[in-house]
């Protein structure tokens, strides 16, 4: 099965057998059947396993099963496997966990005829109810009543069966979760309304927060049902760098090695990407996505430079999508003074979480080394610098550069935190004005500039999205920017293209309508005075 190999093309696939362990869990999963094996305890048991999604759970689950298979004839459990996610929402749960029950005891030769006789009236009742399936569960629940003499009688015959039988049952269910609210709740109902017959254990794997909170909205607990619980922890620093490495690996096998060097690699790893990974959930993500983006640009890019953006394509799309917006500050050698990028770039970073700045930071200054130059004060020969980078087709040379974006699909926007950080700036004019002129040196891969982008997603915001008190401020900082530059018009590229002073023109109108009568008048008489 494709699922086994290690190299298989999605990670969150849970490996089968122990020897594949990644994670740590083969010992525990070895425990916990040994336990499964020889506990003693009166009527059936249930034990969960609580873990999020991507946990491992399915992987584990495996490797108890893998377990509990290889113990001797004589211990070895009776093992059904139930995937109730296959019906969710398409036939009858109750109906299907029956039938899947039965399936396995008609087939085990040592369980006693009378138990899969019993198993087997328990599926014809249910499978006699028509749909809706929750009249299924009533009825499963009627078929335990104690007060019910037919049923008593069903329930002590099934009883007994099973404690003469000398093989445990251990029916494990994977993926709980996954299941619609209603279905969950029908799950549990059938494990209350179905008495915990000796030598029976539930193993139950599932995420416990959404199951809790299906449960707690018609007043139903876990407590009632489970009797003791394992919670998955988040794998260790080392297990999920080799489980992350080993994955690389069979995505970038082919890599020519001259794209990728060892020690750069250490460096960008440790020092950026690694600050990303903080659970499986993170790795699936991030080698899904290499999954798809490698292959199109394998050979024609620097993997260490190609990893580095595609973990901030995931983790940090802010600066991705930056980089992307803005590449003439990146790689042109004359357009822009060292301390126009600095200033730039730290607004950038300032829009970040505290804790994410620096290894940002770092991985922009590996990827880019002219920020490493403006940031460390270093003069070193360019030339030289982006001869050596185009012969590892780095990010930071003219011509690869667009080869790192082959399938990106980003609008172009601002991101809204990028625009609310620089509407921010308006209670500032000066600020405020300077931060526009920043943004017409900035051009998009299309030679749009971000002050055209900022413009027109402004317009969208002047009807009644920005406060009054920052009206006038807007209108005043847009008119000083008018008058100190003199870039405007030049972005049409065909006669029907409208230009950024209409633009600006229309803002205005807009944003005129919105301001009371004295605040307009003294408006006015301030654009007046510009215009004259």
């Amino acid at each position: 099965m494709a699922q086994t190999q290690i190299n298989s093309q999605s990670i969150d696939n849970p490996l089968i057998t122990p020897e594949q362990d990644k994670l740590g869990y083969a010992p525990f999963a070895q425990y916990l059947a040994d336990s499964i094996c020889k506990m003693n305890f009166s009527g059936g048991f249930a034990i969960a396993v609580y873990g999020g999604w991507n946990s491992g759970k399915s992987t584990l689950l495996h490797f108890v099963i893998n377990y509990l298979q290889q113990k001797p004839e004589n211990e070895q459990p009776i093992i059904v496997r139930f995937n109730p996610w296959l019906f969710s929402g398409n036939e009858n749960i109750t109906r299907q966990f029956f039938d899947q029950l039965q399936d396995v005891l008609s087939k085990v030769t040592s369980v006693p005829k009378g138990l899969k006789e019993r198993i087997a009236d328990i599926a014809n009742v249910i499978s006699e109810i028509p749909l809706p399936y929750t009249k299924a569960t009533k009825a499963v629940a009627k078929l335990f009543d104690e007060e019910e003499k037919e049923a008593s009688e069903i329930k002590e015959e099934v009883e007994q069966t099973v404690a003469q039988q000398p093989r445990r049952i251990v029916i494990a269910i994977d993926d709980i979760d996954r299941l619609r609210a209603d279905d969950i709740r029908t799950l549990f109902r059938i494990f209350k309304a179905i008495p915990h017959f000796t030598n029976v254990v539930y193993l139950l794997f599932f995420n416990k927060d959404v199951v809790v909170k299906v449960l707690a909205e018609t007043g139903e607990s876990l407590e009632k049902i489970i009797q003791f619980a394992f919670e998955i922890p988040t794998p260790d620093k080392t297990s999920l760098r080799r489980l992350l490495f080993e994955k690389l690996n069979s995505i970038m096998a082919d890599t020519p090695k001259e794209l990728f060097e060892s020690n750069r690699w250490g460096n960008i790893y440790l020092r950026g990407i690694d600050h990303f990974i903080t659970n499986i959930s993170d790795i699936v993500s991030f080698t899904n996505a290499l999954t798809v983006t490698y292959p199109v640009v394998k050979g024609e890019v620097n993997a260490i430079d190609f990893l580095a953006i595609e973990s901030l394509h995931l983790f940090c799309p802010i600066i991705y999508e930056a980089i992307y917006n803005n590449f003439p500050v990146f790689i042109e050698e004359d357009n822009y003074s060292g301390e126009k990028i600095k200033s730039l770039v730290n607004t950038w970073i300032a829009q970040l979480n505290e804790r994410d700045k620096q290894p940002i930071q770092y991985l922009l200054m590996q990827l880019f080394p002219k920020l490493e130059d403006v940031w460390g004060n270093i003069n070193r020969d360019d030339r030289q610098q982006q001869l050596e980078c185009c012969n590892q087709r780095r990010i930071c040379c003219p011509e690869i550069f667009p080869i790192y974006f082959r399938l990106n699909l980003t609008t172009g926007e601002l991101a809204d935190n990028q625009f609310q950080y620089i509407l921010a700036l308006v209670d500032d004019t000066k600020a405020f004005s300077n931060k526009l002129i920043e943004l017409t040196h900035q051009k998009r891969a299309d030679g749009i500039t971000q002050f055209r982008v900022f413009l027109e997603q402004l317009e969208n915001y002047t009807e009644n999205k920005i406060p009054q008190d920052k009206l006038s401020k807007i209108i005043q900082s847009l008119c000083n920017v008018c008058n100190e530059i003199s870039y405007f018009g030049n972005e049409s590229q065909t006669m029907f293209d409208l230009g950024n002073k209409i633009i600006i023109t229309n803002i205005v109108y807009k944003v005129l309508h919105r301001l009371d009568e004295n605040t307009r008048s003294h408006v006015s008489k301030f654009l007046y005075k510009k215009a004259n």
